[in-house]
């Protein structure tokens, strides 16, 4: 079989075929990323040599010196990054070049809106990585064989970037990866030596592996020598006064293959009984995955300078998933795999050592600039509400970067801390007051706040799903013990006077009749009656039980396919509403349950809640419509 007839078409996945058209034609204003894009792929590619090689250094082909090549030809029209990394195979090409290999792909397309503007954002959190190419060349060329294969396993993949590609065998003689871009007639800019080199050093001057150009020679017929274009220095190396903030950044964008300047970093040098430096980044934006707890995540780690493996997740807990960033130390053992790196002790003390230093970049943020850490809580918050379960010896220091809605603020935005609840709270209140709905607008208008409007309390207004689920493992704060209003006994503290309580110990002895009605007409569904101490407007209202599970976890396990424990909620009413009393002066026993029913039922939906029986409930007030109409 001859080299042509091997020779195939294949077609790209279709999200792969998308993301190809969005990236050619909403990232025009970001075109000249495509080489930082591929010249960090092809560090990546020596680092993962480097490594394989620690095992079995015949890898090295005899050559061992590794850099990244850019070649441009101007009549051609062509740019070419060649590196001597580790190299693709076959299946490796069809793997990397024609899939993405990326849970959440099809969720990330969903979230594109066809606004251009907006959607190169999402594209750049999303990491272009090798497609970035087209955005340049309307021809590219892949020339590449793997470290430790024949020359004859070679491959040369094509493609037009519209919908297909091909692949056939090529002999190659140099291991690791050619890509050779026909630029479009007007990217001419690109095949250009000034262009390219001034690229170079404004994106990838961090690479620790040196970027060699041929110089342009000074004098006729002198010959043409290689040139580092780079520092090539590994940036986490070296002294923080010795690196700009710039410099920072970009290399932030390297490893995170973000378009966006992070939030914030910080890079520091442990010696002593560990020794190991960091360099962690807070990035601007959410990634699409962000939820998605089995995408990949985790630090670069490196040992002695030695790339070992992207995403290692042993080093920070997974609520502070988000965080990018290197991590090398020179205490692990340089084959070290994710076992090791599980049992570990060392691995154990950096995680705690880098888990507090990430906690303390956003303690810092808060108070440099509130401004931008709300814009990271309007990112990130979500994940970040996962620690107070997580991590139960920093759970104190979380709880202070959490932000809330609030009934003081009278808005949906999440921009109350603890520390401003308490701050504002009265003269005698105790606890922390907080509240939890599916939405905001019916947690605000939820009949558990009424007491607290009168007497002026704030209550937190808790509308995310994973908040009910939180809050059970957020005893207190700063001293202070959280209460639900909507859950057990409503302790007032001291700004219930004992007028009130006397008041509602009488209202209780004197319709102790009512409650027991009510109690024998809705036995099946409620597990007490009681006269409430919540409500001034409304007549009813529903308790959860101090130790039962709230609306929004039934739904959560409901969602999950778990069973949700049987439980039944405490009824309050307010004897002081006319249909309360007008409830106690029904003396037919049918007509009294009907109308308990309605109340109940009301009390129900108010409290956000799906009624068990919505035709019953329809057929009861039709009912009672008829009969006013009557």
């Amino acid at each position: 079989m001859t080299v042509e007839s091997q020779k195939e078409t294949l077609g790209f996945q279709t999200e792969v075929k998308q993301l190809l058209h969005l990236m050619i034609h909403s990232l025009y204003s970001n075109k000249e990323i495509f080489l930082r894009e591929l010249i960090s792929n092809a560090s990546d590619a020596e680092d993962k040599l480097r490594f394989a090689a620690l095992k079995d250094d015949s890898l090295y082909e005899g050559s061992p010196d590794l850099n990244i090549r850019i070649d441009f030809d101007e009549e051609a029209n062509t740019v070419t990054i060649t590196d001597n990394g580790i190299g693709m195979s076959r299946e490796d090409v069809i793997n990397n070049l024609g899939t993405i290999a990326k849970s959440g792909t099809a969720d990330f397309l969903k979230q594109l809106s066809g606004d251009e503007k907006k959607d190169s954002k999402l594209i750049g959190q999303f990491g272009v990585g090798f497609y970035s190419a087209f955005i340049v060349a309307d021809r590219v060329e892949v020339f590449t064989r793997k470290a430790g294969a024949a020359a004859e396993e070679g491959i040369h993949w094509e493609s037009k970037g519209d919908g297909e590609f091909s692949i056939e065998p090529v002999s190659r003689e140099s291991r690791g990866t050619q890509i050779v871009l026909h630029l479009k007639a007007d990217e001419k800019e690109f095949a250009n030596g000034w262009r390219l080199r001034s690229l170079v050093k404004k994106y990838s001057d961090h690479i620790s592996f040196p970027v060699v150009m041929t110089a342009e020679s000074t004098e006729e017929g002198e010959e043409a020598k290689d040139e580092t274009v780079n520092d090539a220095t590994a940036l986490w190396t070296l002294p923080r006064n010795e690196v700009k903030d710039e410099e920072y950044k970009e290399f932030y964008k390297h490893i995170a293959h973000d378009f966006e300047d992070p939030l914030s970093w910080s890079h520091n040098k442990v010696e002593g009984k560990l020794d190991y430096t960091s360099l962690l980044y807070l990035p601007a934006r959410a990634p699409f995955d962000l939820y998605n707890r089995e995408a990949p995540r985790g630090l670069k780690l490196y040992v002695q300078r030695v790339f070992i493996m992207d995403d290692a997740e042993q080093f920070l807990p997974l609520y502070l998933r988000f965080t990018k960033g290197v991590i090398d130390s020179n205490d692990l053992s340089l084959n070290v795999s994710r076992e090791i790196l599980q049992s570990d002790s060392t691995v154990e003390s950096i995680k705690s050592a880098l888990t507090k230093r990430v906690l303390d970049m956003l303690s810092k943020l808060v108070k440099k600039d509130p401004e931008q850490y709300q814009k990271f809580w309007d990112e990130f918050g979500q994940v970040l509400k996962e620690g107070p379960a997580e991590d139960f010896g920093n759970r104190e220091k979380v709880a202070g970067l959490l932000r809330f809605a609030s009934t003081h603020t009278g808005e949906a935005a999440q921009n109350v801390s603890l520390d401003d609840y308490i701050g504002r709270m009265k003269d005698g209140q105790k606890k922390i007051f907080f509240i939890t709905a599916d939405s905001f607008v019916a947690a605000k208008s939820s009949p558990h706040l009424e007491v607290f409007r009168k007497k002026g309390i704030e209550v937190l207004i808790l509308s995310d799903r994973i908040d009910e689920w939180m809050m059970g493992y957020l005893n207190e704060y700063d001293g202070k013990q959280f209460q639900d209003v909507a859950r057990g006994e409503l302790d007032l503290g001291d700004t219930e006077s004992e007028e009130d309580k006397k008041q509602q110990e009488e209202a209780t002895k004197t319709h102790k009749e009512l409650l027991d009605r009510i109690q024998k007409a809705l036995a099946e569904r409620v597990q007490e009656v009681r006269v409430t101490n919540r409500l001034t407007d409304s007549p009813a209202c529903l308790v959860v039980g101090d130790h039962d599970m709230g609306a929004q976890m039934k739904k959560i396990m409901e969602a999950a396919g778990q069973k949700v424990p049987d439980s039944k909620p405490i009824f309050e009413i307010n004897v002081e509403h006319p249909l309360v009393q007008r409830l106690e002066s029904e003396q037919g026993d049918e007509r009294f349950g009907e109308l308990s029913a309605v109340l109940f039922d009301q009390a129900t939906l108010a409290s956000g809640e799906q009624l068990e029986d919505p035709g019953a409930y329809v057929a009861r007030l039709n009912r009672l419509l008829l009969e006013l109409a009557n």
